[in-house]
């Protein structure tokens, strides 16, 4: 079985080149991946908020990912419906925050850092939404630095980004490099899942989960077709619903 960083590797030099991938799922059954993925959300403050069950991070164990895998390999894992609870902004309105189980956070952490290698290579470097090791204070110092004889900037804002989200888009966006028809079903079993508010179901027709661990990845993803120019545009690209 190859360690986590030698998969992401070969999945980030083949974002890089352009080569598409055939078979991400089989990924879903490397142990190491969903340690790697542990080691990243176990001390998140939401690790210990349960979803629609009562599972959270404690009683974490291998026997715990040997069964998730087991699921993966006879396809017969699903994402639950997220409990939906609403976070008041400062506007005085509310934004629905959705709750995954805790099951579902490590897998949807795997499937991001899955993604993440082998999508991160073709974004802008001056996109600065939710990328590693950038952010807001990366976008002002590019602006600091570059952008020395600019006298006024546009700031714009995309309404409920992650709500908008077209689920048949964002899978064929994905399915034009991603060659794996099991995988692309898990994303979208992960987007159709459906929420809990009140203990009332709700179909989710289209967005990612507000909360949900690969959600603003998918959004970058998504985004890129709106935002993305070629090498010659020296736009400072906003991907996900904070911009930059």
């Amino acid at each position: 079985m190859q360690s986590a960083e030698t998969v992401l590797g070969v999945l980030r030099e083949r974002g890089r080149r352009g080569l598409p991938v055939n078979e991400l799922y089989r990924q879903l059954f490397n142990p190491q991946l969903y340690l790697l993925a542990y080691g990243r959300i176990y001390a998140n403050h939401g690790a210990m908020t349960p979803g629609v069950t009562q599972e959270t991070v404690d009683g974490m164990s291998q026997a715990k990912i040997g069964r998730v895998i087991d699921a993966m390999r006879h396809e017969r894992y699903r994402f639950a419906p997220v409990r939906r609870v609403h976070i008041p902004k400062k506007n005085g309105k509310t934004r629905p925050l959705g709750l995954p189980t805790w099951s579902d956070k490590l897998v949807g952490e795997v499937v991001r850092l899955l993604l993440e290698a082998y999508y991160e290579p073709t974004f802008s470097e001056r996109s600065h939404g939710f990328r590693p090791g950038r952010g807001c204070h990366t976008a002002l110092r590019e602006i600091a630095n570059t952008w020395t004889g600019t006298a006024w900037f546009v700031e714009a804002d995309i309404a409920d980004c992650f709500g908008s989200l077209d689920h048949d888009l964002m899978i064929g966006i994905l399915s034009a490099k991603i060659h794996d028809s099991r995988f692309l079903r898990l994303v979208r079993n992960m987007l159709t899942a459906g929420y809990l508010e009140d203990w009332k179901w709700g179909a989710t027709l289209s967005g990612a989960p507000q909360g949900g661990v690969a959600s603003p990845l998918l959004s970058n993803i998504y985004l890129h077709k709106l935002v993305h120019r070629d090498s010659s545009d020296s736009g400072i690209h906003p991907r996900g619903p904070q911009g930059t």
